[in-house]
């Protein structure tokens, strides 16, 4: 379909709010599929391939924290998170198991299209004039989104891989928190600097260190890829 920005699965057992956020998403040009409970999630996802999934928490059959595990055990697709407001949801735990986002019902439907635009546009972000960085036992190739760490292809979401790229380019450079949300999120980015904690936390687990760099905190200022 020609100026179709990608393809998006909603998934929510709520029809209405279904509905409404594939009305303003395909108004955007987006092309969507649209789901009621975990179990359709996970084959329809199968199936349709899409660039991004908004995934509401409280599904039937199987829930949504679960259904974000099963994605991430294979795919880097990019996940914004649906959740209502009051409900009990720890957003922490859900960047950790791998989110990109989280939109908080009721919500502005021009803060959800903002959300998924900004999501899409670090995951297609055009990466052809970026080059491959090499550090001892490190590999970081931008143009494939492929991180080879000790001999072993290293699976992490986009925004992971966007992280340590940008840290990775600017050696010894010290970062905000606030600045890699803008860099790294995009300046429109509505999250707090818990996510880029988050981020980072996720990637040392992944990666532990080399024999000439390190991802080091500077205490009471963010974050650095030291290169000794």
């Amino acid at each position: 379909m020609d100026g179709i920005l990608g393809r998006i699965l909603i998934v929510d057992d709520d029809e209405n709010i279904c509905e409404v956020i594939k009305m303003y998403l395909e108004s955007a040009n987006y092309e969507t599929r649209v789901v009621h409970n975990g179990k359709a999630a996970e084959d329809v996802f199968v199936e349709y391939k899409p660039d991004l999934v908004l995934l509401d928490i409280m599904l039937p059959h199987i829930d949504g924290i679960d259904v974000l595990k099963w994605i991430r055990k294979e795919y880097e697709t990019p996940v914004i998170m649906l959740t209502a407001k009051g409900e009990t949801f720890d957003k922490v735990l859900a960047l950790e198991l791998g989110a990109d986002d989280y939109v908080v019902k009721p919500f502005e439907p021009k803060e959800m299209i903002a959300r998924v635009k900004a999501v899409m546009r670090r995951y297609n972000v055009d990466s052809s004039s970026k080059e491959t960085i090499y550090h001892s036992d490190l590999v970081i190739d931008a143009n494939s989104y492929n991180v080879v760490y000790r001999g072993s292809e290293i699976k992490m979401p986009p925004k992971e891989f966007e992280l340590l790229y940008y840290l990775a380019s600017n050696r010894n450079r010290v970062f905000t928190r606030e600045q890699l949300l803008c860099e790294v999120w995009g300046y429109d980015y509505p999250g707090d600097s818990r996510t880029v904690d988050v981020h980072i936390k996720r990637l040392r687990e992944k990666l532990s260190g080399g024999s000439n760099w390190q991802l080091e905190t500077v205490w009471g200022v963010g974050y650095k890829f030291e290169v000794k």
